[in-house]
């Protein structure tokens, strides 16, 4: 006599997940995957997380929405390849251990570059792959045993030859420019590294002497720099200033003349349409002065302080405006001031304020480079999906500016040039005019000195410019290289410019192909009003402990399920709640359905010997009932494929819902109750394909059960996907 299947009374996923994946591990290698030769692999790129995150629910909705494509794809016979790994995120990492530091009483300064570093590396190795464990409480199957990190050694020659390519081609300069600079990571920063607030702030009305006699006023929030303003300018298209466009004023404080100037930045209707032009410290300022040829004077330094004006210096910016505002109010050349709300950028990581200020760094020039990335979306080489986000990507295209990616860090990958020691020691500068773009220390001797102390430079990499290289610079092997292109990669909105784009540029100019087929920019879960969700703020919610309350399926369901391509997810947990009802009622069905199909081949055994008959009709006829919910199963099977491809997850997984709660549970399972002619075989066939259908959103709950109904089991994800009935 068969022995019946034992069941819990309800799915205890508690007891499983763990025990699970780790069965599942062998079988995530890509070594594991046995396919015919005439399948193609499906590359999926996984982006990596920063050593210092811990999971949340971007991550957790990224990543499953991803392991639904591997599991499928490799149910449907491919071979998939999913490479995991870390990126080293210079100044977040960095801000980490120094925060650790100042709790113990000391700082990198007194420490040093190699021992801060030191410190760093034994941070990483406690705490930097404490996020991937928490990715592995998602059931997500990427081939861990190839886990990258971006400080690899591999990773960062990658990294340093593509800047040494770059530079060869013209790609890359060095040149004294405005940068965004944050006084607390004492770094340069590029704009989408920018965190920009709506504050309430004041607009002042300045009045500058002419040198011929009369006032010009104009409008500013930041009077202080003022000491180092080069012009005034005005709309070239502005008739209220026609007439003064080449005069000169006089600027206050300071006694020095600068000119009036005419350029299409200025907005006529900012103020009083008169800006005042201050290249050092001003982005739009420094572009301006630049197409009038104008002096670039700096009065603020890297410690957000006045420098070089008498009265002044040593003030920090704040000080340093109620000291001019009082001066400019005594002379009577302050006009008026208002309450002015405004937008004002902070350093993304530590919520600095940001300043301004002029640097030497490394630029990579954009605008060949743009095009490239254009013409692959423009031409469907690289989709961008939703669709709605091309419009974004062709605006920040078409007003791109060169991209500064040198660090002054001390944590990241090398910059590779060398410096002349002996020159920088005579200037007492961290650069010298003459340098060498070299992996290897430079032969030659420096044409100002005529010296060989060449000293490596102290700066490092912008992180982004890292990452842009990520879909090749993680192919460290001759077979990992031939994992090129890939098929998809995913993103929230807010990094489709930071990384998204970059990678397109990058891969199309050092591999002469595009990186990825799909770019996949995935809602953003938000707090149930609306809102971004925020620790500091007390309104984040931690993956982790819903996963701990509900399992992990329930959290992969409630996420995939509020999915749409067109808005962002207001996080309810009812909806998790209701995934962990739909895996006690996967299990529950699956436990009912073993017993009654065993009650229903028992019965018709006995009927059939009670007619002594070999086998019953009905036991070879399908009833109305097995066609109906065969031909059910078929056409979900087929449009939740189809939804799959086309990454409509949420569709998918409501049909899946609707299927085999209300048709197979509701209504066939209750046909075939009592005295019923319906088939076991085509009850337990359409189970078992169902939790096949299933699995690739909830893997746990359907692989638990498959491995209770089948002899010889192996994971689901390396079985077969369901053909028609």
């Amino acid at each position: 006599m068969k022995k019946p299947i034992e069941f819990e009374k309800q799915f205890q996923f508690q007891d499983i997940e763990e025990k699970l994946y780790a069965s599942w591990l062998p079988y995530t290698k890509i070594e594991s995957q046995k396919t015919s030769s005439k399948k193609k692999e499906r590359i999926f790129l996984m982006a990596p997380p920063n050593v210092t995150g811990s999971l949340h629910l971007g991550h957790a909705l990224e990543n499953s929405l991803i392991d639904v494509l591997v599991r499928f794809y490799r149910m449907r016979g491919e071979r998939v390849i999913w490479i995991p790994g870390t990126d080293h995120a210079g100044i977040a990492t960095q801000n980490v251990v120094e925060k650790k530091l100042r709790k113990e009483g000391k700082s990198r300064f007194e420490l040093g570059k190699k021992q801060f570093n030191e410190e760093v590396w034994a941070w990483r190795k406690e705490y930097g792959n404490i996020i991937l464990g928490q990715f592995k409480r998602l059931g997500i199957i990427p081939d861990w045993s190839r886990t990258k990190f971006t400080m690899d050694p591999e990773y960062v020659l990658s990294v340093q030859s593509a800047f040494i390519e770059y530079y060869k081609k013209g790609l890359i300069y060095r040149d004294y420019r405005a940068i965004n600079y944050c006084t607390r990571c004492k770094t340069s920063l590029s704009d989408l590294e920018l965190e920009w607030k709506n504050v309430s702030g004041k607009l002042y009305t300045l009045l500058y002497p002419l040198k011929d006699g009369g006032f010009i006023s104009m409008a500013t929030t930041r009077p202080e720099t003022m000491l180092g303003d080069s012009a005034v300018a005005v709309n070239q298209k502005d008739e209220r200033y026609g007439h003064l466009i080449g005069k000169t004023v006089l600027l206050p404080l300071v006694n020095r003349e600068i000119p009036i100037v005419a350029d299409r930045r200025v907005d006529p209707a900012f103020g009083t349409g008169a800006v005042k032009v201050t290249p050092a410290h001003s982005l739009v300022d420094f572009e301006i002065s630049q197409r009038h040829k104008l002096p670039v004077i700096p009065v603020i330094d890297e410690n957000g302080r006045i420098v070089g004006i008498e009265g002044f210096s040593g003030l920090n910016y704040k000080e340093a405006r109620e000291k001019v505002l009082g001066e400019l109010g005594k002379r009577n050349l302050l006009k008026n001031e208002e309450t002015y709300e405004h937008s004002v950028p902070f350093c993304d990581r530590c919520k600095t304020e940001i300043q301004v200020i002029p640097s030497v760094e490394w630029f990579v020039s954009m605008k060949k480079l743009a095009q490239g990335a254009k013409q692959a979306v423009t031409t469907k080489k690289t989709r961008i999906l939703p669709l709605r986000y091309k419009k974004p990507f062709m605006d920040w295209i078409a007003h791109i500016r060169d991209w500064c990616i040198s660090r002054k860090l001390w944590w990241g990958q090398s910059i590779p040039v060398w410096y002349c020691a002996s020159c920088m020691k005579q200037t007492d500068l961290p650069y010298s005019d003459d340098f060498v773009v070299s992996l290897k220390k430079p032969v030659r001797a420096c044409t100002e000195c005529k010296k060989k102390f060449w000293q490596p430079s102290e700066e490092v990499f912008d992180t982004w410019f890292s990452s842009a290289l990520w879909p090749f610079a993680t192919h460290y092997t001759a077979q990992e290289k031939k994992w090129y292109p890939a098929y998809l990669v995913s993103s929230a909105k807010e990094i489709l410019h930071l990384w998204i784009t970059r990678m397109i540029f990058s891969g199309l100019y050092f591999k002469n192909k595009k990186p990825f087929d799909v770019a996949f920019i995935h809602p953003v879960v938000l707090t149930k009003d609306g809102k971004r969700m925020s620790k500091s703020l007390g309104t984040g919610i931690d993956p982790l402990d819903l996963i701990e309350k509900n399992g992990a399926d329930a959290v992969r369901f409630g996420l995939l399920w509020n999915m749409s391509e067109k808005q962002d997810i207001r996080f309810d947990e009812s909806y998790i709640e209701a995934g962990r009802k739909f895996a006690n009622k996967i299990w529950n069905a699956t436990r009912f359905v073993c017993m009654r199909a065993d009650e229903i081949s028992a019965m018709q055994r006995m009927r059939s010997k009670a007619s002594e008959k070999d086998a019953l009709p009905a036991q070879r006829k399908q009833s109305l009932a097995d066609k109906k919910i065969i031909a059910q199963f078929n056409a979900t099977k087929l449009r939740v494929e189809k939804h799959i491809q086309l990454f409509q997850f949420s569709d998918a997984l409501k049909l899946l819902y609707e299927f085999f709660w209300h048709d197979f549970c509701d209504v066939y399972v209750e046909s075939c109750k009592g005295d019923t002619t319906n088939d076991p075989k085509i009850l337990m066939q359409v189970l078992e394909q169902s939790l096949k259908l299933i699995h690739p959103f909830m893997p746990f709950v359907t692989d638990a059960l498959a491995q209770k109904l089948q002899k010889k089991h192996l994971p689901l994800f390396t079985q077969p996907w369901p053909t028609k009935l």
